[in-house]
């Protein structure tokens, strides 16, 4: 491949899919460690780029796994990620999803679920990737991919019915507390 064609390609690749890949090593990693993990995935796909697929971003997001996995530590991951999902449910820069109050149930039960079905159930929900690229990029088929997803679903709500049943009781209860009452 002519040098000038490798740079155009590669520029192309770069400035299309980098927020993509961004985003799934923000959500895999945190935001503290996404930036180099991205650089890592660029590195890699600059040196294969003639091995790329037509479709490129499930092999872009399994590159990042595969870096994320390589080069850092499940413990540091945990900790970054656990920071990233308080900092988004702290409401620091508030918007119109900041009212929903199950937005920030669902940050709080996504942070306590294995990091394996955090990541199955954000490859097609905030990634965007359709099933059978969400399976490549887990590593399994389409069918075992569904399983596994499914399965992730119904741990996400028992995390998220965890973490909302105190909550609830409590503003219950400080609701009591403000009503008048007339005996």
């Amino acid at each position: 491949m002519d040098d000038l064609v490798a740079i155009e390609r590669f520029t192309g690749l770069y400035d299309r899919y980098r927020n993509r890949v961004y985003a799934y090593a923000v959500s895999r990693a945190g935001r503290q460690l996404a930036d180099e993990v991205v650089s890592e995935v660029f590195l890699v796909a600059w040196r294969r780029l003639e091995e790329l697929p037509g479709d490129p971003l499930p092999w872009l997001l399994v590159t990042a796994r595969n870096v994320i996995g390589n080069e850092f530590r499940a413990a540091a991951r945990q900790e970054s990620l656990a920071a990233e999902l308080s900092s988004w449910g702290s409401g620091v820069a508030p918007d119109i999803a900041d009212e929903v109050s199950e937005r920030q149930a669902v940050l709080r039960a996504l942070a306590v679920l294995p990091e394996a079905d955090r990541e199955l159930l954000t490859l097609s929900a905030w990634h965007g990737l359709s099933p059978r690229d969400a399976a490549s990029v887990a590593g399994c088929s389409a069918a075992t991919y569904f399983v596994r997803l499914h399965r992730a679903r119904r741990r996400l709500e028992r995390a998220m019915a965890d973490s909302t049943e105190p909550r609830f009781r409590h503003e219950i209860a400080s609701q009591q507390e403000r009503q008048p009452r007339w005996t």
